[in-house]
């Protein structure tokens, strides 16, 4: 299975564009012990993303160069070794 993940290529001087963002895809890792695997279904697309993306002082801390882009989201467990969710579960 695979999974994909946004990353901040680089910083942007006023409007993001492309160049700033970076598509990577990779490998699933198998699940260790108390681990779920989850489905994004839901992204929320915030203006605090942008704030993040410069490096400044912030209520909230600067991305580094080549960090993912993390945002609120909601899903579905795919695979559980956890005892707390179930495959099919909604979580946020």
């Amino acid at each position: 299975m695979k999974n994909q993940k946004m990353l901040m290529a680089k910083r942007p001087v006023g409007e993001p564009a492309d160049e700033c963002f970076r598509l990577v895809e990779e490998d699933v890792a198998p699940l260790a012990s108390g681990q779920i695997l989850i489905k994004v279904i839901w992204l929320s697309l915030d203006p605090y993303m942008r704030g993040r993306m410069n490096d400044v002082k912030s209520y909230a801390k600067p991305l580094e160069v080549g960090d993912v882009m993390t945002g609120e989201s909601a899903g579905i467990v795919l695979e559980s070794k956890s005892e707390r969710f179930k495959a099919g579960d909604y979580v946020t």
